[in-house]
Order: C-alpha cells, then structure tokens, then sequence
C-alpha cells in the first residue's frame, strides 16, 4: 500500500514540543516520523502510531479530532525504554468527505498493517473507529476478539446510524460475520439500560462492571490476553483522573489502572491491534488526560516488550497439565499452566454438529478458575466461552 498520499506528517517541529524535552533519551528522538518524500519500508516497524482526527459520528465531542497531537505531545516527552523497539510514527490519516469513507479507509491501513506483522495503534478521533478496526480483520479474513474498555456497550438500535456510542449493533449483524467473541471490560450498569445488559448476556458476550474488576485487576489480564483488538474509552476513567472527555463521570478506573490494563494489552502474544478514543483537548486541564494517555501507550510498549510468545503450546513441556473433573461439565476440564509466564488456559471443547469431532480451543483464564474447578465449580468465563463456540 502507498502511504504517501494518506497521511498528514507529523514533526517534531510541528508538535511545537518545549526544548527542555528534547533530551537524547527522550521519545521524540527515537521514534521514526514517517516522510513521504524519504521512503521507508513500514514492515521494519514493530509498532506504528496513526492518528485518526475524525470526530463527525461522535456523539457530542467534536474537539476529539484535536486529539491525536494533544496526546503526541506528552507521549514525546518520556523517557524511552531499555530495549530497543522501532516504532513508527506515520502522521495523523487525511479523512474522507464523509466519516464512511475514513472508515473504508482506515480498515484498508489497518489490514494492510496486520498482514505485514506490524501493530498499529490508533490515537482517535471518536469511539466509533473501532468498527474501522474491525473491518481491517474483515478484510483479512480473521475471526476477531474484541475487547472494549468502556462505561457503555455502545449497542446501538437496530437501524441505528453508525455513532461513537453506537456501532457495537453494526459489528454483530455485519454479514459474514468475523466476530468471534466480544468483551466489555468496565461497564457502570446505571449507564447501560437493563435491556442492553441482557442482550449482552443472551450474546454469549462477556460484560464486567468496574467495580469489580477494580477489587481485583489481575482477572483483566485473561480477558485482555484472550484479544485481537483493544479499544480504550477513556471515558471509562474516573473524570478526576481523565477530565478532558464530556462522557466521563466521577466513577471509573483510576489512571494507574488503566495503565495497568494498558500494559496487560501489550504484553499479550494474541494481541495485534490497539486504539485510544474520546479524548477531547478543549476539556482538559493541565493536560492532565493527555499526560494519562501517554502513560497509557507507555505501558502498552512497556508490556510489548516483555511478549513470551508462550501461547503456542507446540511443546508440552512447556506447560504444566491439570485435570478436573467437575460436576456439571461435559467431562473433565483440562487447564495448561505455562512454566515460563505462570499464565493459565482451560480447554473449551468444539463440538461438530454431528458430534463425532471435538475440537480444543485455549481459552486464556486464572488460577481462579482452576480453584473454582477444584471447588468442583465450572467458572462463568468457561461457561459462556462453550456455549459462544458450540452455538
């Protein structure tokens, strides 16, 4: 794909950095700004930056377009890492007449991203970018997990035009579908009406309130493992936190929390895709939500660069087995735990429809889920990932 005539380059001169931040060690000295005139192969990146100022569909937050270099500005100013990583900054996407054509667009950089190996992070613009995302394994021909960190589904009516708070209706009926299965990590059920809640539900999809993923974070990270694309909210942090978004309320994730999930995103072997959403400059204070998004990318290279590559499972020797038979189950559960990560996957079984043929599938889980199995108790991840799958 010719990028040339896509993107907008951005500068360091253009994001009008202080000079007390161009520092040797800093970001804006290591990572690659894409020139159009200067032609680089992308597929010697790792990981590349594309900014998406597109904010026509977003309800009520026009300024999020200002986003993309907001957040650049902070992200520039921290400190690398010990190890090398090449990352590539291509600027910020020149968007179509109409936000359908930026959509088209977007999918075709994306998929185009994937199949050369390199993770594309999008820096929004609005929430509804992530039905873009998704059209990109669309195009490829990849069954997705999704997974949304957000204070709302974004279902959507039925016949409902695409908006940032309504596009999830859009991903489920598209036809042919490749959405494997979809998680919100975060929702607040008084922002979310008892129907929706059930729909979800009666989907087979996986919902978590805030509260309790913030008693105990560490069973995020299985959620989040389990991911091809992550999509950020951030709308889903407490307005104390991440002020610069109409959306956000006084409960949500604290900042070092969503960083967490950030960095849970990037160390995920599975992962391919990420974006950040919803952010509007005009809001913040002290550039307090673009600091915080900044970290939020930090942590997600942070975890890139601890990848173990340990969910392959071509030797077994790599893995502790354990077998539980539990009352209820269709037979016993069988859990891996990796030796090198200690991470854990139960084995959801695939049953053809003549039932002659059982297919595995490594569903990503906790030692709280063997615990449970151990209590003779199947957990509800385990639950609704069979009944998704054998549906």
């Amino acid at each position: 794909m010719d990028y040339s005539l896509l993107f907008t380059p951005v500068t360091i001169e253009s994001l009008d950095l202080p000079e007390d931040a161009l520092y040797p060690q800093s970001l804006a000295n290591t990572v690659l700004f894409y020139n159009p005139e200067v032609p680089v192969d992308i597929q010697e990146a790792q990981i590349a930056i594309v900014g998406v100022p597109e904010s026509r569909n977003s309800y009520q937050n026009g300024s999020c377009s200002l986003a993309p270099d907001e957040i650049r500005r902070q992200f520039y100013q921290l400190y690398g890492w010990q190890d090398k990583v090449r990352i590539i900054d291509m600027g910020n996407l020149i968007v179509g007449k109409t936000p359908e054509d930026t959509y088209e667009l977007l999918s075709d950089i994306i998929a185009d991203m994937l199949e050369k190996k390199v993770i594309p992070v999008i820096l929004g613009g609005g929430n509804d970018l992530v039905y873009a995302n998704y059209r990109a394994y669309e195009k490829i021909e990849k069954v997705v997990n999704v997974v949304a960190v957000d204070s709302r589904f974004d279902l959507g009516a039925e016949n409902q035009p695409i908006r940032s708070d309504a596009y999830l209706n859009k991903m489920v009926l598209q036809q042919p579908n490749f959405l494997l299965n979809y998680a919100n990590i975060g929702y607040q059920s008084y922002m979310n009406s008892q129907e929706s809640i059930k729909l979800m539900d009666d989907l087979f999809f996986e919902t978590y309130r805030v509260g309790t993923m913030r008693h105990n974070l560490e069973e995020v990270e299985p959620i989040v493992r389990n991911a091809d694309m992550l999509s950020i909210d951030i709308s889903a942090v407490r307005r104390p936190d991440a002020p610069g978004c109409p959306h956000a309320s006084s409960n949500g994730f604290y900042g070092e929390e969503i960083c967490q999930i950030s960095k849970y995103a990037g160390v995920s072997d599975k992962l391919s895709s990420f974006g950040v959403y919803e952010y509007d400059p005009t809001l913040d204070y002290s550039n307090q939500t673009s600091q915080l998004i900044g970290h939020i990318l930090w942590y997600f290279v942070e975890g890139y660069l601890h990848r173990q590559q340990d969910n392959q499972f071509r030797n077994r020797q790599d893995y502790k087995q354990y077998s539980i038979a539990v009352s209820g189950a269709l037979d016993e559960l069988v859990f891996y735990c990796s030796r090198k990560t200690g991470r854990w996957w139960v084995i959801v079984p695939i049953i053809s429809k003549d039932k002659d043929m059982v297919q595995k599938y490594y569903l990503p889980c906790s030692k709280r889920d063997y615990d449970l199995a151990c209590d003779d108790k199947v957990s509800d991840r385990w639950w609704k990932a069979y009944n998704k799958l054998n549906h």
